[in-house]
């Protein structure tokens, strides 16, 4: 009896002591983790030198006589300059917030703190479009381009030069106004430099216009007669005159037209003709 109590007390003892161990040899493994995991973890995801946001870093299209400004901006610039040149003749416009061109349009722009630096060209004109270079002085130099369209407004009527309408028909004419700074005040239709006006004796004449960033003006004249031939021009307040010339034709084909009253097939015979005869005289 007293041979089974000791075996039953070394046994318990011995677990105890793999127990300790064990919880020890846990312990320390848990507390070597935790000391690995406090380790600063290393989270620099961007790019370690400057770099270019080319989204808010992108073409630019401007109106004539309107301001233009040209943005690039340059993430984690640290102590580095940002400078523009102009690739047509090579010119240095500006250097970090300052300009060095004669043209006084030309302006550097760049508020303290901000990643942005931009270039500013007062009454942009045709000419000034092109490439530009912003660049930013690392070593070797990073840089990125930027293309300026400077556009006129435009003024356009949908189809060719001449517009050939049946008699009886409808005239139907569509004008469109481009890249004016705002919508022009006004469009006015002229026929023969007339000025086309919707209460006249005539009658059936409408014009539909909406105004925005296009604007757009349709002519419609009903029952086109011999008289409603000639040019008609689209004027807008603020855009060039656009014009196109209609003919009605009273059973007369296009071709015929275009040629003086003669067919393409009149006109090849005559040709053919004039050859035979040459040929014949000569031989």
């Amino acid at each position: 009896m007293f041979l089974i109590i000791l075996y039953f007390l070394l046994s318990s003892a011995c677990c105890t002591m793999l127990d300790e161990e064990t919880g020890s040899s846990s312990s320390s493994s848990s507390h070597q983790q935790h000391q690995h995991n406090s380790l600063p973890p290393f989270i620099d995801v961007l790019p370690p030198g400057p770099f270019y946001d080319v989204e808010r870093s992108a073409n630019v299209t401007a109106l004539v006589d309107q301001p233009a400004k040209l943005n690039c901006r340059v993430n984690k610039i640290g102590n580095r300059t940002v400078s523009w040149l102009r690739h047509r003749d090579l010119h240095l416009l500006t250097v970090g917030p300052y300009t060095y061109t004669s043209d006084q349009r030309f302006r550097a722009v760049h508020t303290a703190g901000s990643e942005d630096w931009a270039l500013s060209i007062k009454f942009a004109q045709v000419r000034d479009t092109g490439m530009y270079e912003c660049q930013v002085s690392t070593t070797p130099p990073m840089r990125h381009n930027i293309w300026l369209t400077v556009v006129e407004p435009k003024t356009t009527i949908y189809g060719s030069g001449d517009v050939f309408i049946n008699k009886g028909s409808n005239i139907n004419l569509t004008c469109a106004v481009d890249y004016t700074p705002q919508p022009p005040s006004y469009v006015i239709w002229k026929h023969n430099n007339k000025v086309i006006t919707y209460d006249s004796e005539r009658g059936g004449v409408s014009v539909v216009t909406e105004k925005g960033s296009r604007t757009t003006t349709n002519l419609l004249v009903r029952g086109a007669s011999i008289e409603d031939s000639g040019t008609y021009s689209c004027n807008p307040s603020s855009a060039p005159v656009a014009k196109v010339l209609v003919h009605i034709l009273n059973g007369e084909h296009p071709e015929a037209m275009h040629h003086g009253g003669c067919s393409p097939y009149d006109v090849s015979l005559g040709l053919l003709a004039a050859t035979l005869t040459f040929v014949a005289t000569f031989t």
